[in-house]
């Protein structure tokens, strides 16, 4: 239960005074519909209202407040002039100017003779002092109404500053006294002030310095955020890790088997990471691991050993891939590597319809099929597993934490694996994946010869054109990655369908065409035609960043690299330099390149290593590029920004799971105020976790 003292603030914002549906509508766009939005919303911009020159004093086009009295009204001749008064201090005087306004209540608001405080933005007109329809008009008694510092909000279509500011305002009266959360000894080292001081400063800030990234009110709060999240993913590692698992113990038969009928020899990386793994699958405890890979580092031999253990223990193992393309491709990987073993190995997609189905999940509910891969459709809840024991999840950042929690409900808590073959920063595998232990693939397998990258501007088609002609006649096949599905009058960037009408034009009908418009079915036509070698060139956008294989293809062509990020372009690299031929990637660009966009295709020509590009990724670009459109199981925060606060992450991570393991119930003073926070940050699926262990 939500505890009490957070209702006023889980309240609609029609509670608010002068808040309806319509407001509620925009604010909601903006913001959101919740008090509690309003307040956990910084604000993007401020108004200094603080300078308060004489009116000799004043110049053109800054934001000014003057202490004045009202002179004359000059009412105008007709409708389309503007109405004029004249004010003035003891140093001089000025005019407001009003459009369109209504002379009885100017009279009113200015009478002549009274003093009044005025702000707004100054302007020369016809050589003199004006300002036009000023923010403030107050009496010299209503002063403090006044905001020095006036914070801007977020706009949407039907807000105004004024009405989303009044909001806020509004909201900031039912912020309650909350206990706290925080070490006492952190807030004195930090200088922070209280949750509630912090709240108040970001809104009504005493100097405009309290609204800036940096300063001690939103870095607190910051770190609030922060901390409600590795709090929540803490605690589900101390769930997880105190959940009784079932120790899946093997001989290691079935492991040693698979590595006599492999044609390689496994790497120093892809041992030490399945001794981790093998290790966490035989304790009486859950696992919940990352493996994490670099591009071409094996990480799917690495779960094919696990998939052996976990088989010779008895048990079943689900796999589950984003695409459908992607899990029937783990499927025919794994079938080549543990049916000599002698295991069952299947796709469950949601293509399968009828008998074929039928006979699926029979094979699953009566344990004759050991290995099963699929998407989401392995998850519905027809679905039946005989024994579940292990869950493999691959390319986790696809999936939340919640997924997780809910994909491991299919058996008595298996053991969980999670992949991804994206190299990401320390910052981000922080963020995303708080509750695994971490095992890395940073080797690449004996035999692999470096990936020769090399940079060209888009001048250079035809000769990049002719050296495809001559890769081709020896054999070797080519991906040509394009950053659009078809052409665009308003970006000049080349398209997949205006690429392929050209190369096919020059290489007949030898040229494929891949992009995400295709079907499924379509999609996984092509990646196998291209894979046979029914085609010599294959021309995609990313869709093929992930999971389309072809061992004999040496060349990858990528046009405007600088549009990609490093990640991605590291991805779409590790397509070619599979088998053990010399390998190329041509990256081009159309220039002028910027000093930014230089150095990051520089990295991609100089290293090869997974690790440190994304690192440089995030260096260079900052989480919100890296991110791209937001991928999901990501966290999207709204007062932390992990590029200026990547040292309060670390600290939160340690905090947390210092306090998930001394207090893992939340029951000492520090653990009950810590409820309000998880609660407060809407992480508190930690706290039905807890329940529920």
């Amino acid at each position: 239960m939500r505890p009490q003292a957070l209702f006023p603030v889980f309240a609609d914002v029609t509670t608010l005074k002068g808040v309806g549906p319509r407001v509620s509508e925009a604010l909601g766009r903006a913001m959101g519909t919740r008090i509690k939005d309003l307040l956990l919303t910084p604000p993007n911009g401020l108004i200094d209202r603080s300078h308060s020159p004489k009116i000799s004093e004043a110049t053109t086009d800054e934001m000014c407040t003057f202490r004045v009295t009202v002179g004359t009204h000059i009412a105008p001749s007709n409708r389309n002039r503007p109405y004029r008064i004249r004010v003035f201090d003891e140093t001089g005087d000025m005019t407001l100017t009003f459009f369109k306004a209504r002379g009885d209540y100017l009279r009113r608001v200015l009478p002549e003779g009274a003093e009044r405080i005025i702000s707004g933005k100054t302007e020369v007109f016809n050589a003199e002092l004006q300002m036009t329809h000023p923010d403030y008009i107050l009496s010299p008694e209503n002063a403090d109404d006044l905001p020095l510092y006036e914070t801007l909000y977020p706009l949407s279509a039907g807000l105004s500053q004024k009405v989303a500011r009044k909001a806020v305002m509004g909201a900031l009266q039912k912020l309650p006294t909350l206990p706290e959360w925080l070490d006492d000894a952190m807030l004195s080292q930090q200088d922070w002030p209280s949750f509630h001081e912090a709240i108040i400063r970001l809104h009504a800030p005493e100097h405009p310095v309290d609204i800036k990234v940096d300063a001690p009110p939103r870095l607190r709060l910051a770190y609030d955020e922060l901390l409600a999240k590795q709090l929540a993913m803490a605690l589900v590692r101390e769930n997880t890790r105190r959940a009784k698992g079932r120790p899946l113990i093997a001989a290691g038969q079935y492991v040693d088997d698979l590595l006599k009928a492999a044609p390689f020899e496994p790497t120093g990386a892809q041992r030490h990471a399945f001794a981790e793994i093998s290790a966490d699958m035989t304790s009486p405890f859950r696992m919940a691991r990352l493996l994490q890979g670099d591009v071409g580092a094996g990480k799917t031999f690495v779960a094919a050993m696990a998939c052996a253990q976990a088989a010779e223990a008895g048990a079943q193992v689900a796999m589950m891939a984003p695409t459908e393309i992607l899990a029937r491709q783990h499927a025919q990987t794994l079938k080549t590597m543990l049916e000599p073993v002698g295991l069952t190995v299947e796709a469950i997609t949601g293509r399968d319809k009828g008998k074929p189905r039928q006979a699926l999940a029979t094979g699953l509910k009566e344990g004759y099929i050991d290995v099963a891969i699929g998407t989401h459709a392995l998850f519905q809840e027809s679905v039946e597993f005989k024994d579940l024991g292990l869950v493999i999840i691959d390319e986790q950042h696809r999936f939340g934490v919640h997924d997780r929690l809910k994909l491991t409900e299919k058996g008595y808590n298996p053991d969980l694996l999670v992949m991804t073959a994206t190299p990401i920063p320390r910052t981000l595998a922080l963020t995303a994946y708080g509750d695994l232990d971490v095992s890395k693939l940073d080797e690449k397998p004996a035999g692999r010869k470096p990936i020769e990258t090399r940079i060209l501007p888009l001048q250079r088609l035809d000769d990049v054109i002719d050296g495809v002609g001559r890769a081709i006649k020896k054999g070797d096949q080519v991906y040509w990655v394009c950053p659009l599905v078809e052409d665009s009058e308003l970006i000049d960037l080349s398209s997949v369908e205006d690429r392929h009408r050209q190369l096919t034009a020059i290489f007949g009908d030898r040229v494929g065409l891949l992009h995400g418009r295709l079907s499924a079915q379509d999609k996984e036509a092509m990646s196998q035609a291209f894979k046979r070698g029914d085609y010599d060139i294959l021309v995609a956008t990313t869709v093929i960043e992930v999971g389309v294989d072809a061992p004999n293809a040496t060349i990858m062509v990528i046009e405007h690299a600088e549009r990609f990020g490093l990640a991605q372009l590291h991805q779409l690299r590790g397509r070619v330099g599979r088998g053990d031929k010399q390998s190329t990637c041509l990256l081009m660009y159309k220039g002028p390149l910027s000093v930014n966009g230089k150095a990051r295709l520089e990295i991609m020509r100089q290293s090869e290593d997974g690790f440190l590009i994304a690192e440089k990724d995030w260096e260079l670009r900052g989480s919100g590029d890296l991110l791209g459109a937001r991928q999901s199981g990501l966290p999207n925060y709204k007062l932390a920004d992990l590029d200026k606060h990547k040292s309060l992450l670390e600290t939160a991570v340690q905090d947390a799971r210092l306090l998930s393991q001394i207090d893992p119930g939340l029951t000492t003073p520090r653990g009950k105020a810590a409820r309000n926070l998880l609660y407060l940050f809407e992480q508190d699926f930690g706290i039905a976790l807890m329940k529920a262990g």
